[in-house]
């Protein structure tokens, strides 16, 4: 046999359009679901992207949302979770396809660091760090990486 038919609910489903949705304790809190998403991330679908590059296109978009409530004297960073492995200042992210995800940057005493983690242990927390430079403006990596997945 080997021929499978959808259903119309069923076609309708895995065409569906990728979705964010939060909710929040204050009610003001704007939504990351609310905005919508890159053009590049629903012009292919899911299914034809690996575990890796939706694993990335998804948590750029959790970096954005969390940067665009920082005020202009903090940059995203992350905590890593379990050990004694501290802190990272993103300052750039990738991955290797099909199931890899890589976070470059620095730790708070300047030295250059690099996370290379499976999706499948995939676990982010963001944290908002002082700028290294005070006076400087602050680097936003959400809002770039957004820009390279529209670019795409």
């Amino acid at each position: 046999m080997g021929d499978e038919v959808e259903t119309a609910a069923e076609a309708y489903e895995a065409a569906a359009l990728p979705r964010m949705h939060d909710v929040h304790t204050d009610p003001e809190q704007p939504k990351s679901g609310d905005q919508p998403l890159p053009q590049s991330m629903i012009a292919r679908p899911v299914k034809q992207k690996s575990p890796a590059q939706w694993a990335y296109e998804r948590v750029i978009l959790y970096l954005k949302n969390f940067e665009e409530k920082l005020d202009n004297d903090h940059e995203a960073a992350m905590g890593f979770a379990g050990g004694d492995a501290g802190v990272l200042r993103i300052e750039g992210m990738g991955y290797f396809d099909p199931d890899i995800i890589t976070f470059y940057g620095v730790d708070p005493a300047g030295a250059r660091a690099q996370l290379v983690q499976h999706v499948g242990q995939l676990n982010v927390m963001l944290r908002a760090l002082p700028k290294k430079v005070p006076d400087a403006a602050p680097q936003r990596i959400g809002f770039r990486l957004v820009a390279d997945l529209e670019d795409t």
